[in-house]
């Protein structure tokens, strides 16, 4: 690592840390706001947190060891999701594969893993690129320089990328706005630190804001109409070779392996559905927006991507085979996970009693495992607070894979890592080659952190030809 260019690097935004001392009502008014509030500096060092907020006992793994402990030695004991987030995610993932544990859990992730079996990785590739210069190209009806909401762009793009490949559809325009602006919509007015759960006072269920559960539901229809239109437009549809998640879920399609699985009902289809939408566009399209930012914030990087990218691809296409030429392009986006992780909190609850780091773990107690906090670790990283991308290339030593947790880790790591690296690395080229993007003057860039990690407001950036430049 080159110490003077890690000196002065970009130290992109970040939440303002809570000052020492005991947790007050100020602050958790704030933490309600930003999940990424309440952290002060010395939690950005310690091995692990352990408070009770009322009834409720909280342990924080924040070391490698009480990672691995969770999320693979003791995965038994801790794969259940804690309350806040199986009630925040419940209305619209129902069952589904993210919120589901035990028995039930083990059988959707065997029926949802062919389409994510690498032989489809060349095909689904190729409608990456594809989908990505369709983006451009939508970009080119605009002579000039013209300002656009990036994160919406981002998300427009992923969805059409998910419903291509994992699901076989070419999802129209009005679908593809609708599903982006329901999850908006949903993580604006769903209450994932719920006073019930978060202080153990199961009497304070029904103490709600009627209007967000109104406006929960409003978006949950909206992302349902979606995925009910996807299932009913593949029902009538002559049936294909092509292997899909819907022809797993609802026809027990196995892959090539030729084994049948058990199909699905149509509303347990549904839910799996909506939580592989989810993960496969939502998140992607909130790191590839965090990447142009960062990008923008510090020129030398993106000058070596952009020489990168030239390079190897001469003005062509992207293909599947010149992704592992293109190491910086995959450490900026790697970097950019690192800085801003797309699901900043996991959490589990306790099944049964435990010991860890000479604290008692009793049973009902949330685990919080923060890739926010361990990201950013003083003892881990070299300047954690600093976009370095260097610090993921190959000639680098790997980091810990219980410090470094963007996709989680252990049985539960996500089903879609090499697709959404994949599909990251090949958005990031096709989108370089033709276009420079910078923040729009006057916006300032600040972090919302709900169900996800997402630029708040949006991110206005212009857009500009790079033969205009």
């Amino acid at each position: 690592m080159n110490v003077y260019e890690l000196e002065q690097g970009f130290i992109p935004v970040m939440p303002q840390r809570r000052k020492e001392g005991r947790l007050g009502w100020k602050d958790w008014v704030n933490f309600r706001k930003n999940m990424l509030t309440i952290w002060t500096n010395k939690n950005y060092g310690a091995k692990r947190l352990s408070f009770n907020l009322l009834n409720q006992h909280y342990f924080v793994c924040n070391s490698s060891d009480t990672v691995r402990r969770v999320f693979l030695d003791k995965h038994n004991n801790y794969d259940r999701k804690s309350p806040q987030m199986r009630n925040a995610l419940a209305p619209l993932l129902g069952d589904g594969l993210f919120v589901s544990d035990g028995k039930l859990w083990r059988q959707r992730r065997k029926t949802c893993s062919p389409p994510f079996e690498k032989e489809f990785l060349p095909g689904f590739s190729l409608i990456m690129s594809n989908s990505a210069k369709e983006l451009v190209d939508s970009w080119q009806s605009v002579d000039g320089e013209i300002e656009l909401d990036v994160l919406h762009e981002m998300a427009r793009l992923t969805a059409q990328i998910i419903g291509r490949t994992i699901f076989g559809d070419d999802i129209p325009k009005q679908d593809l706005a609708d599903v982006v602006n329901g999850f908006t919509e949903y993580q604006k007015t769903i209450d994932q630190s719920n006073l019930a759960d978060t202080f153990g006072l199961p009497f304070l269920r029904y103490a709600v804001n009627p209007l967000s559960i109104i406006k929960a539901k409003r978006a949950t229809r909206k992302v349902h109409k979606v995925i009910d239109n996807i299932i009913d437009r593949y029902d009538k549809a002559e049936k294909t070779e092509n292997l899909t998640l819907l022809s797993v879920l609802l026809d027990g399609d196995a892959g090539k392996s030729g084994r049948k699985g058990c199909p699905l009902s149509a509303s347990n289809a549904r839910s799996e559905a909506i939580v592989m939408f989810m993960a496969g566009h939502e998140t992607t399209a909130n790191v590839l927006a965090w990447s142009w930012y960062l990008l923008d914030g510090c020129p030398r990087s993106k000058k070596r991507m952009y020489d990168e990218i030239d390079t190897v691809l001469k003005g062509r296409s992207i293909e599947l085979c010149d992704v592992e030429n293109l190491p910086y392009t995959r450490a900026v986006f790697e970097e950019t996970l690192r800085l801003y992780p797309p699901v900043p909190v996991l959490s589990r609850q306790a099944k049964e009693s435990d010991v860890m780091r000479s604290t008692d773990i009793h049973p009902g107690s949330i685990m919080l495992v923060l890739p926010w906090l361990l990201h950013r670790h003083d003892k881990e990283w070299s300047f954690p607070n600093t976009f370095y991308p260097e610090r993921f290339l190959p000639t680098e030593p790997k980091p810990d894979k219980f410090i470094y947790i963007p996709f989680s880790v252990g049985p539960r790591v996500c089903l879609g890592l090499k697709f959404g690296l994949t599909e990251g690395i090949i958005c990031l080229a096709t989108i370089a080659q033709q276009y420079n993007l910078s923040v729009a003057p006057g916006h300032k860039v600040d972090i919302e952190c709900h169900l996800t990690l997402r630029p708040k407001d949006g991110l206005p950036m212009l857009i500009r030809k790079r033969s205009e430049i």
